[in-house]
């Protein structure tokens, strides 16, 4: 399955029926291209795709988790509404996973992530800075 470069995203299009060999090639060449090209996003389109089983469904949110591990955000583009329905009766809400209705935008979700992961650490741990009991900034910070 091609693993295309956009800027600083991976486009993933699945074009083919997904067997459960394919998604788990799928993941491993997708980890490999996340370390290789420091990608900080990952679109995966599957407008193509009819049918999806439990596997596949976990299978995404696995490739989800792993891109975050290596420092990458995915987002699923294109579910059709039978996959979704498929997907919602089998109980998996694939917890993790983004989607987004079509390539564009994922791509502005990415931007989106891509922008708050930029903050300097200083501006995002101001957010965990403990507060005092007088309603200020904890004593000593």
């Amino acid at each position: 399955m091609p693993v295309l470069s956009l800027g600083d995203a991976l486009l993933v299009s699945i074009q083919i029926d997904l067997q459960d060999n394919t998604v788990l090639a799928l993941q491993e060449d997708l980890a490999e291209r996340i370390v290789a090209t420091g990608a900080r996003g990952v679109l995966i389109d599957i407008s193509a795709v009819d049918i999806v089983d439990s596997f596949i469904g976990r299978m995404f949110a696995s490739i989800a988790a792993l891109s975050r591990l290596l420092d990458a955000e995915t987002v699923v583009v294109g579910m059709r509404p039978a996959v979704a329905i498929t997907l919602v009766e089998l109980g998996l809400s694939l917890e993790g996973v983004r989607t987004a209705l079509d390539v564009e935008r994922g791509m502005k979700i990415l931007r989106a992530l891509s922008d708050h992961r930029d903050l300097p650490v200083t501006d995002v741990a101001e957010d965990l800075v403990p507060v005092a009991e007088g309603g200020g900034p904890a004593a000593g910070t």
